[in-house]
């Protein structure tokens, strides 16, 4: 298990991808959240296995089809055990 937190910035919100997120993290089969910030950006945390979470992280790199993402931060941390994944305000 393994769990990395991430920033995007770009065009990134009002464009589905926080909905979008919740779907490609449902197929991909891993737990977190993903949410907007007051600066425009789209922060999320995926926890899971290795490759599911690499896949999470891979698709935060373009984001849905209306999405254009100009930069990406990336960062380890600890996992917490979380169980679901969520959309957050």
């Amino acid at each position: 298990m393994i769990r990395r937190r991430v920033l995007v910035s770009g065009t990134v919100q009002g464009v589905f991808f926080r909905d979008s997120c919740r779907r490609a993290a449902a197929e991909a089969g891993v737990a977190g959240w993903v949410r907007n910030l007051p600066d425009g950006r789209v922060e999320a945390v995926f926890e899971g296995e290795p490759a599911a979470v690499d896949r999470m992280v891979a698709w935060m790199h373009h984001g849905p089809p209306r999405a254009t993402v100009e930069h990406v931060e990336v960062l380890e941390e600890q996992p917490e055990g979380l169980l679901v994944f969520a959309v957050t305000a």
